[in-house]
């Protein structure tokens, strides 16, 4: 039975990727953060009492700040792959707490690389990068475009990305990057822009809300469907050799086609609902982000199925549920 870390297992993409190993008979270990509220919504279903024989699904308290900790769980645990998937995920409020956000998604990938290399535990690294890194390069982004990033967020995960790069190069740990594009689902946070929108609508929908304040409605994004990129990071720790992978849909979709499409799903006109808040636009804004996944496509043999229409109604129908109202369009 091999043996996976998840740091971030709490997330959207932890909670995944979770399913996805123990689907294929891991046994999965996940880093989860200590806070006097419960944050493990998304990944209660998996949990089974340790004592309870044939359970292979553990979770340890931990933190991305504490090396101590790391090297710990690394050397104590012996995994055969790790997935860092632990930041401080949100653009915009990287922007309000920038050292923080520098130390926990940028300095933390060189803690747990640090934690590899020192405990002298033989394991695959795969390191969630993020399409932030290209700003302002004008797309199609790939693997090969230069990294003009445009937020703290960016910054982190460029340094956490060149740090993967360098610990691969100079100490011949098996670490790769995942350069994944913006991906979404209903686990999706809800501060975050689509789940913002889709969650909106079905609260409106219901009565509950009566507006949505966005900012930027022209920005673009390459859009994709969580579950299968999780898919992608681990065909990227199958391989014989450590490569970096672009995960992307190839299509760039702006803020204002998701409230259209989220709205129509809910039976809703968005004219009435939707305003703007200057508040929520960025300092440095990034304009269009649009992957090229065609090494993902020939290397991994990976490519996404779920388009932007479906990917967005899907999400609404799930809130709409959540709010007891019957999904599937009005």
């Amino acid at each position: 039975m091999k043996k996976a870390l998840i740091t971030g297992v709490t997330g959207q993409d932890g909670s995944y990727l979770a399913e996805l190993l123990l689907e294929k008979g891991y046994e999965v270990h996940g880093v989860i953060r200590r806070a006097s509220t419960f944050n493990t919504g998304r990944i209660d279903h998996l949990y089974r009492d340790p004592h309870q024989p044939g359970a292979t699904f553990f979770t340890h308290y931990g933190d991305l700040a504490d090396p101590v900790v790391l090297t710990r769980l690394v050397h104590d645990l012996a995994p055969d792959e790790i997935y860092h998937l632990g930041a401080q995920s949100h653009v915009r409020v990287s922007f309000q707490i920038p050292e923080y956000t520098l130390d926990v998604s940028g300095l933390g990938t060189l803690r747990m690389l640090e934690a590899i290399r020192d405990s002298g535990v033989q394991t695959r690294f795969y390191q969630a990068s993020s399409s932030e890194v290209f700003g302002s390069t004008p797309p199609p982004q790939s693997e090969d475009s230069a990294f003009e990033p445009r937020s703290p967020y960016a910054i982190a995960k460029a340094t956490a990305h060149w740090t993967t790069v360098n610990y691969r190069e100079a100490y011949g740990l098996f670490a790769v990057n995942g350069i994944l594009f913006n991906h979404e689902s209903p686990r999706r946070g809800e501060t975050f822009v689509i789940r913002k929108i889709t969650r909106a609508a079905a609260r409106i929908r219901a009565g509950l809300e009566e507006k949505l304040f966005l900012g930027n409605l022209d920005a673009r994004r390459d859009w994709g469907y969580a579950p299968e990129y999780v898919e992608a990071m681990w065909r990227m720790l199958q391989l014989d050799e450590p490569d970096d992978f672009v995960i992307a849909t190839g299509e760039s979709h702006s803020v204002r086609e998701a409230v259209e499409i989220a709205f129509a799903r809910a039976g809703l006109d968005p004219a009435d609902h939707v305003e703007i808040d200057t508040r929520y636009y960025r300092p440095t804004e990034v304009d269009d982000l649009r992957g090229d996944a065609s090494k993902a496509r020939r290397e991994l043999g990976w490519e996404p199925k779920v388009g932007f229409r479906e990917l967005v109604e899907l999400i609404v129908d799930a809130d709409l549920e959540a709010v007891g109202l019957q999904p599937g369009g009005v």
